[in-house]
């Protein structure tokens, strides 16, 4: 199994928890030609009526102007890298034992299958956290 890994630099803001509330925001971002691949969002349950929006990526300067004016900021943590490779049965067991017995925490993990390809997002705590689950990964890659 080989894993294509690459650190991903995620945006993210306050939206309002309505219907349309993500969609304006998304609106701006394609506005200015951004073509997302990772799009998540979530409820505050500290704050009713509002949620959180995290987007990547954003690859150039005008989309980075476009999510500032929708009250985005790029954010330091959590740290985030993007996984792909070929899916296996057992695949997500695998990847966490591994990162487990290294002592490694993972803040979040997102995996999906399409026709026998994963792409998963992994959110670290820290950048040493991220590039030791880098390391395993590829080491697991080589394995096979």
């Amino acid at each position: 199994m080989r894993f294509r890994l690459d650190r991903v630099h995620v945006w993210a803001g306050e939206v309002e928890d309505r219907a349309g509330g993500v969609a304006s925001k998304l609106a701006v971002l394609a506005e200015a030609g951004a073509n997302l691949a990772f799009v998540f969002t979530q409820r505050r349950p500290d704050k009713p009526g509002y949620g959180v929006l995290y987007v990547a990526p954003l690859t150039s300067s005008e989309q980075v102007k476009a999510a500032k004016s929708i009250g985005l900021h790029e954010v330091p943590e959590p740290v985030v890298i993007r996984v792909e490779g070929d899916n296996e049965a057992g695949l997500a067991h695998k990847l966490t034992r591994a990162w487990a017995t290294a002592g490694i925490s993972f803040h979040e993990l997102t995996m999906v299958v399409m026709n026998g390809k994963f792409v998963g997002y992994a959110a670290f705590d820290t950048v040493p956290d991220s590039n030791r689950a880098a390391e395993i990964l590829a080491d697991l890659g080589t394995q096979s």
